[in-house]
Parts: structure tokens; C-alpha cells; sequence
């Protein structure tokens, strides 16, 4: 379909009770009375005008116009195009003459004057208000930057979390026109820290207003539900209503326990984040859709362990997809690399943003927002847990005998005595059966996992199922005389056993997910061994 143009015209509008006085009469009446008139690009009356400054009769015409027969339905008789330097910017009508007469060859030469003289008049008017109609749309713009930032740094986190034996660092820098990159670190239950790195679409208040929505939306559900990949899939569901056209948000959240460095994670379409390890360097893989486009989207959750010496990088594309002078991109390999140059925190970012000036050079207009953030586990000190094993087992009777046994190979080399090493068995055989029996009801797809850590004072033992919804009992003592009588269930005794063969007994969990932890103090702390236990 073409476009019409709306063309600015002015047409005459005479004094009720002006008389017929020749050319100068019929240009004098009330004050101007500004009218629009749309011809499309193809109507032939357009060129017609552009192509002569001379006035024009409407009645000598002959062309099929659509412009034409509206100026004449509307009773204008002559028309004197405004041409400025070759561009027809405007219309001079005139209806017939209160006289009834025809207009004369002296009317059509003081016509063609005046517009000789009106049409740059005219141009530097238009001119002057498209230049105030750019400056306000400018100063708007602006104005909406700044909004924009506000509401962006509001959602920022003031400060990094404290953790012991960690050091956490990160960086964020919008581009000019503001995006809509985030980041944020959420205190969950058990001395658990989420970690959230995200891009929306688009740029501006939009974008800043959708980032502040799965800002909020990410907090309450991951403190509700803590699991990532459930965590992930709540937001995408409740993001589909709120989302506005052609926008959506990629997003990357994991759940890190400071204590043992297991990192669980689950993607929607962000950057793959960097482990640096002592092998070298490589992508965290975890795919799923970004939010806010598709509904029921599930996202499956994968887990890390961050070794003492490790490090990770999450990012936005702001840096990988920066471009030098001759438009070639920095990349997502080189960031790879330059990762395993530097052990992280603030050496790595400064490293990272010292490169892309480099690659960049001066002058280089920022595309995108960019933000790094870095978790390195310092390690080195004495209490620092480390993972002796960690392993999966199905849901399946008689699943526990070999966990047991690669339990006890784990933790052979520690200071556990015979005795309490066969008390620490039996708690997890008897931990393991409850996991399969009670927490995975007996469904073989539905593992087990089992994981060893030891300090220089504990062994701790987390064996964790899928039962996230249903709660764990408490481990209650059982009255014996009443089992030994038929009238309590002869069941039952299991969390009771398992507390009393280990020094420490806690529980933990979210929404997919049970944990018990099973702890034994070394070098003969804790509990005593004696046989009157």
C-alpha cells in the first residue's frame, strides 16, 4: 500500500462583504486558515505540482487524480505550489472570487510572486519546528534514560554477600541507551546463596520496568522454592502475562552452598557461565528457553562443585559480543580463555575490561550493557570442607549396600575407629532406604544422591531424594514396651537409629528435594564410643 503525504496548505478565506476590486482584492481577507490535504506518492497531481512553480487552474487540468477531485469537491479553483530549492513543501488554494469572475493574468502574476517570496519563508519555518519537535523528542528521550538507570541501580545489589572462604566480586556498566541487564545474590535457607544473572530485551524504560518485574518475581520464588530448574519454570509462567510484545528475558540461576562449593544451576538462554579449574576452563552447559516467550517450559537443573583454586564467570553477551574498529566480535572464546589466565574476583574483571579497551580501541561506543560476576572459592584453610566422593545410586530395594561400601572406601583414610566407622554405615544404610522407600517412593528414574565431604573436624555424609513435598518426620523415641505389645507399629525405628549412630543429624530441602546430613566428628570428638552409648 503506498504511503500518503500530508501536505501543509493554506487557503484563501475572503471578507463576507469584500467586493470584486481586481488581483489585490482577491488575496485580502481574514487571517490564513491552515488545512492538511493527503496525496499519495503515486497520484499524478504530486508531480504535476513539483514540476513548475506557476500558478495552477484546477478546471484546465485533466488527470486522473484522486487529490484532484478532492481539491475540487472542496471548491478550490487555483493552487500555487511553494517550491523551495527544487521541493514542493506546501499549497497555496484559492476558492472562486466572491465576484464570479475569472482570475486574471495579473492575478496570477502577483500569485506567483507572493509565492516566489512566501516558500522559503515557509521552509525556514518548518524547519525551525522540526528542529523544536527534535530537541523535544531528544530532551524526552533523555529523560527516559535516566528514569531508566534509576529504576535499573535500584535493582542492583548495594553490596556483595560475605562468605567465608570465598571472594565474591562483580561489575555492571550500561551502554549509553540503557538495557536490561541484571544481577542479583539471594540469602536462601541453610547458608545457601542464589545467584542470578539475567538480560531483557530491548532497552529503556520497557526494558528497565521488565527487568524490575523478574527482579521481583526471581526473589519470592527462589526464597520459596529455592530449586533452580523450579525456580525457573514458576518465573517463565508468571512472566507470560506481564511480558510486552517482542520482549523476553534470558536468565541464569544457581543455588551455591558456600560450605561444600556444590553449585546446582539451570539456564533460560543466558551466556554459559566459565569454571576455572586446575584442567582449565570450561562452559557450565545447561540450556532451556528464555522467559516470558513460551508457556510450561521446563528447565532441568545441573550441578558443580567449586574446588578450592576454582572460580566462576556468569556474564551478559555486553562483552563477548563487543566489536573493534573492522567489525570483528570479541567472542565467547576468547572470554574462555582469557578465564583461565587470571584466578578471578576483581583480577579477572579488570583483566576481562582491560582486553576489550584493547580490542575495542579509544573511541568505541558501548553496544550493550555488560556484567561480570565472579565467585572464586579461596580455599586453604583448615576447615574448609572437601568432596571426598559424590555419586547417584537408583531407587531401587537393596540400593544401599553399595553406597555403603563407597562410603567407608571415601572415608578409609580418616581418623574414624572401627566402631564408629560401622555406626556411620549403619546410618546411611538406613538413610539410603528411607531416601528410596519414603522420599522416591520406590521409583527407579528417580535417584539418590549421595555425597562425602570431610574438614579438618567432620566427616558429613548428605544423601538427598525427590520428595521435596512432603515434609521429614522428626525422630521421635519409640516406646518400646508398646511395640513389644502389638499396639504401636513395630516400624518406624529408623530416624531414631540413625540419630543416635551419628555425633549430628540435620535436615534441609526445597520444593524437589529432601537432605539429611550425617556428621562425624574426627579425632575422637563428639560423642563417646563406649558401648554404653
Amino acid at each position: 500500500m503506498s504511503t500518503r503525504k500530508r501536505w501543509s496548505s493554506w487557503r484563501r478565506a475572503p471578507r463576507p462583504d469584500a467586493a470584486d476590486r481586481g488581483a489585490a482584492e482577491a488575496l485580502e481577507g481574514a487571517p490564513a486558515a491552515m488545512a492538511e490535504l493527503d496525496i499519495a506518492p503515486n497520484d499524478p497531481l504530486l508531480g504535476y505540482f513539483s514540476s513548475g512553480h506557476a500558478t495552477v487552474d484546477l478546471d484546465a487540468l485533466e488527470l486522473d487524480s484522486p487529490a484532484l477531485a478532492a481539491l475540487r469537491a472542496e471548491g478550490t479553483r487555483m493552487v500555487v505550489p511553494l517550491i523551495s530549492q527544487g521541493e514542493l513543501i506546501g499549497l497555496l488554494r484559492l476558492g472562486p472570487r466572491r465576484s464570479e469572475q475569472e482570475y486574471s493574468h495579473d492575478d496570477r502574476k502577483l500569485l506567483d510572486d507572493l509565492a516566489a517570496h512566501a516558500a522559503p519563508a515557509v521552509r525556514v519555518a518548518q524547519l525551525v519546528r522540526q528542529q523544536q519537535a527534535e530537541i523535544r523528542d531528544r530532551e524526552r528521550m533523555e529523560q527516559e534514560i535516566k528514569v531508566a538507570q534509576l529504576i535499573q541501580q535500584q535493582f542492583l545489589p548495594h553490596e556483595l554477600p560475605d562468605l567465608p572462604g570465598w571472594h565474591v566480586a562483580a561489575f555492571y556498566r550500561p551502554a549509553r541507551s540503557v538495557g536490561g541487564d541484571f544481577y542479583d545474590f539471594i540469602h536462601l535457607p541453610d547458608g545457601q546463596v542464589g545467584v542470578v544473572v539475567g538480560d531483557v530485551t530491548d532497552k529503556g524504560v520497557p526494558a528497565a520496568l521488565v527487568m524490575a518485574t523478574t527482579h521481583a518475581i526471581l526473589r519470592v520464588e527462589a526464597l520459596r522454592l529455592v530449586a533452580p530448574g523450579e525456580v525457573l519454570r514458576r518465573v517463565n509462567q508468571l512472566l507470560l502475562d506481564e511480558m510486552p510484545p517482542n520482549m523476553f528475558v534470558t536468565c541464569l540461576y544457581a543455588v551455591l552452598d558456600p560450605a561444600s562449593g556444590r553449585l546446582r544451576f539451570a539456564n533460560a538462554g543466558h551466556n554459559l557461565p566459565n569454571l576455572h579449574h586446575q584442567d582449565g576452563v570450561t562452559e557450565l552447559r545447561a540450556t532451556g528457553m528464555p522467559l516470558g516467550l513460551l508457556p510450561d517450559m521446563e528447565y532441568d537443573e545441573h550441578t558443580a562443585t567449586l574446588a578450592p583454586g576454582n572460580s566462576l564467570l556468569l556474564h551478559s553477551d555486553g562483552l563477548a559480543e563487543a566489536h573493534s574498529p573492522d567489525g570483528e566480535m570479541f567472542g565467547f572464546p576468547r572470554l574462555a580463555k582469557l578465564c583461565g589466565e587470571r584466578d578471578g574476583g576483581e583480577e579477572l574483571i579488570d583483566l576481562l575490561l582491560g582486553e576489550l579497551a584493547s580490542f575495542t580501541g579509544p573511541g568505541w561506543e558501548q553496544e550493550d550493557d555488560i556484567t561480570l560476576v565472579s565467585l572464586q572459592r579461596t580455599g586453604g584453610g583448615g576447615d574448609e570442607p572437601r568432596v571426598l566422593d559424590e555419586f547417584e545410586v537408583p531407587s531401587e530395594v537393596g540400593a544401599e549396600r553399595g553406597p555403603v561400601e563407597r562410603v567407608v572406601r571415601a572415608v578409609s583414610g580418616l581418623d574414624l575407629d572401627a566402631v564408629r566407622l560401622e555406626k556411620l554405615r549403619t546410618a546411611v544404610a538406613e538413610t539410603v532406604m528411607n531416601a528410596v522407600e519414603h522420599g522416591n517412593k520406590g521409583q527407579p528414574e528417580l535417584p539418590v544422591a549421595i555425597r562425602v565431604t570431610a574438614s579438618a573436624g567432620s566427616v558429613e555424609v548428605a544423601v538427598t531424594d525427590q520428595g521435596g513435598d512432603q515434609p521429614i518426620p522428626e525422630a521421635p523415641e519409640p516406646d518400646l514396651q508398646a511395640k513389644l505389645a502389638g499396639v504401636e507399629n513395630p516400624r518406624g525405628w529408623g530416624l531414631f537409629l540413625i540419630r543416635n549412630m551419628v555425633d549430628e543429624l540435620r535436615t534441609s530441602g526445597d520444593s524437589l528435594h529432601h537432605t539429611v546430613h550425617l556428621v562425624m566428628h574426627l579425632h575422637g570428638t563428639g560423642r563417646e564410643t563406649d558401648d554404653g552409648e
